[in-house]
């Protein structure tokens, strides 16, 4: 069976029979192309490949491609699932090679957050004098009011837009429906774009998406951070689009949200994943506290 057969079946399998959500299962499928290329450089097969070329591979990963632990976890997690698939496949050679990899402890990083100013600098220089800009504006207001993911605002149908009561229905992680408020901003950006840009953008054809390309197609994920980077690199601020995501979290625990309901509107399935914006606020706290006050040292907070 050819490298790319091998590869379409176990793609097969995670959608099939694991269930897995369709991202995950894209990611896992790019994760093994990426590792039965490289099997194929090194005169290798994954029914004889061990656990010292699965160690080479990652570590030509973190050296070539310069992953960081949560893409290296990620990885592992596609290995290990491809090593149950092969056993499946009765390929005894090769079944348990990624069993012994040990997933590498997730850094402690806190996620960057903007300020209110810099965020509104940033949607302040979108040129919203063509379709595209009001559709950009749109999207990104969007984004920030709600506190989505990218791949959550690509998912996105008219008919997931409830303007009358600035709500939308999501679909998150795992395939996990939840509603999601949105603030005045956003929603008149939205019907700017839905009554002014999106027609213009679809031209003849239809669309059950909400934000389309200037091809009238669904956008994608890369387009989105694509012209996010352009923004950010315009507004003098070295940030990634989820930042956004982040600095919603941070400013609604800071105005006196409780835990539970910012886990609600963000679609954490745990609320220790939301409890890291507990520990962000208390960092703003203290770097607050030394520039204004900075001839009292040594508080540790």
């Amino acid at each position: 069976m050819s490298n790319q057969s091998l590869l379409e079946r176990y793609y097969s399998r995670l959608i099939a029979l694991e269930r897995r959500a369709p991202l995950t299962a894209e990611t896992y499928r790019f994760e093994i192309r990426r590792f039965l290329e490289w099997l194929d450089g090194e005169k290798l097969s994954p029914e004889t490949a061990g656990v010292t070329d699965v160690t080479r591979y990652l570590a030509h990963r973190r050296a070539d491609d310069r992953i960081d632990s949560r893409s290296v976890a990620k990885a592992i997690s596609a290995l290990r699932s491809f090593s149950r698939f092969l056993e499946d496949e009765e390929k005894p050679k090769s079944a348990d090679f990624a069993s012994l990899l040990q997933i590498p402890r997730r850094e402690d990083r806190l996620p960057e957050v903007h300020s209110k100013e810099d965020v509104d600098r940033l949607l302040s220089i979108i040129n919203t004098e063509s379709p595209l800009g009001i559709r950009n504006r749109a999207l990104y207001e969007l984004i920030y009011s709600a506190g989505l993911r990218v791949s959550e605002a690509v998912s996105l149908k008219t008919a997931d837009i409830f303007l009358s009561e600035n709500a939308a229905r999501v679909i998150g992680k795992g395939s996990k429906e939840r509603l999601v408020i949105f603030g005045p901003d956003a929603a008149f950006w939205l019907k700017r774009y839905l009554a002014e840009s999106r027609p213009k953008l679809l031209g003849n054809k239809s669309a059950r998406a909400l934000f389309v390309s200037r091809n009238g197609k669904r956008l994608s994920r890369k387009g989105i951070w694509k012209n996010y980077s352009v923004l950010a690199i315009q507004a003098g601020l070295s940030t990634k689009l989820h930042t956004l995501r982040h600095t919603f979290a941070t400013e609604l625990l800071a105005g006196g949200a409780d835990l539970r309901s910012v886990q609600e509107l963000l679609g954490h399935a745990e609320i220790s994943t939301t409890q890291i914006y507990t520990h962000i606020d208390s960092t703003q706290l203290r770097d607050s506290h030394r520039k204004y006050l900075p001839k009292l040292k040594g508080w540790s907070g």
